[in-house]
């Protein structure tokens, strides 16, 4: 049994009240770190311990001990930094609050980066046999959009950035490693922007070349930061289309994507595909590429609403998916996880737990070894 496991999890649930409002007194310096850390804490025990009790083999920390699921580990390196962006991230339906990040320096590794302590806590959570899984945003993240915009300022060369982000990466993940850390993943929104700028600009090579060279520079920092890590670190990626309060960011199938897809050195990918915005399964036998050591987890069961998916249609569509890579490589998740912000979807926790638990009993009759 390895991860990425038959029935997976892409990794954040839902805030409790008490967690928001922490988030909202630290905010407004009514509370310090240390207090904020305790109700963190003791929001994040119970919830291991229900992912533990439904039978998941990888359990989070919820990203309780965040506010972003990207903003707040970036703002964490060396070289970031917080600020206004004065405009909300252009969700159908929503509008986000106006953080971001900045270019302050060379990007490097930090040793007090607090999500190392954040891991450390959960890691004391967890039984044995039971893996603490660890996620943050992947390096794309941070050069994508206009987050970058000032790297000039720092760097001479544009390579030599990518290669102090891929550097700080690696050595991030080997931290997490000495912690005892053995499943991390990266999660990118980076290729379904892609997908949608590549789509609404099919007719203009030179907007084609810039998007294509992002996708290419992405590539390049990803295999770079995985190269050399221990065999027995599973690292994984969840390419998402946007999540916040329901809604959604992108659209588009994978096909514009997928040779770049197929060259990620990933153990495993995270794909969304629970509705028609995603496209068809055609793409996945290059994003695959017949590596027998990697898994396609289907991000069949949307974590957007309560509604339960039919069991019967999710099995369906596992064996469509199997024409194009194998059973034996496949694996079944919810789209994405219920709260990449704090403000979460828009369902309750018990309907998240039943998504969960509609993953775990449909793989079971799916692959029958699944325990």
């Amino acid at each position: 049994m390895t991860a990425p496991y038959r029935f997976d999890q892409v990794g954040s649930l839902l805030r409790t009240t008490a967690l928001k409002q922490a988030h909202q007194q630290f905010t407004a310096g009514e509370i310090d770190a240390a207090a904020l850390q305790t109700i963190q804490q003791a929001a994040i025990k119970p919830i291991v311990e229900k992912q533990i009790k439904l039978g998941l083999h990888a359990v989070t920390d919820g990203e309780f001990s965040r506010s972003w699921w990207h903003l707040d580990f970036l703002w964490g390196l060396t070289g970031v930094d917080k600020y206004d962006y004065e405009k909300s991230y252009k969700f159908h339906g929503s509008k986000t609050r106006t953080d971001n990040v900045t270019l302050t320096g060379k990007v490097a590794y930090n040793p007090d980066h607090p999500f190392f302590a954040a891991f450390s806590y959960l890691q004391s959570l967890v039984p044995a046999g039971v893996v603490a899984k660890q996620t943050i945003p992947s390096p794309s993240m941070l050069f994508r959009d206009n987050r970058s915009d000032n790297a000039a300022q720092f760097y001479a060369d544009h390579q030599d950035y990518l290669d102090d982000l891929a550097t700080a990466y690696h050595e991030t993940l080997l931290r997490f490693y000495a912690l005892g850390c053995r499943y991390i993943q990266l999660d990118d929104t980076t290729w379904a922007y892609l997908i949608d700028r590549l789509n609404a600009t099919k007719d203009d090579p030179t907007a084609q070349k810039g998007y294509q060279q992002i996708a290419e520079d992405t590539v390049y920092v990803i295999n770079k930061l995985l190269a050399g890590l221990p065999a027995d670190l599973t690292v994984t990626t969840h390419i998402c289309r946007g999540n916040f309060r329901s809604t959604f960011l992108f659209s588009g199938g994978y096909e514009v994507v997928a040779d770049y897809l197929g060259q990620l050195n990933y153990n495993g990918l995270f794909l969304e595909y629970d509705n028609d915005r995603a496209g068809d399964f055609a793409p996945l036998a290059k994003i695959w590429q017949g590596d027998t050591n990697k898994r396609i987890v289907l991000g069949l069961v949307t974590s957007k609403f309560p509604e339960l998916e039919d069991q019967a249609t999710l099995i369906k569509r596992i064996n469509e998916a199997a024409a194009y890579v194998p059973l034996a490589n496949l694996a079944l998740s919810t789209q994405c996880g219920f709260a990449s912000t704090e403000e979460g979807n828009q369902l309750t926790a018990d309907q998240q737990w039943a998504k969960l638990q509609l993953v775990i009993d449909t793989a079971k009759k799916v692959w029958p070894e699944a325990k």
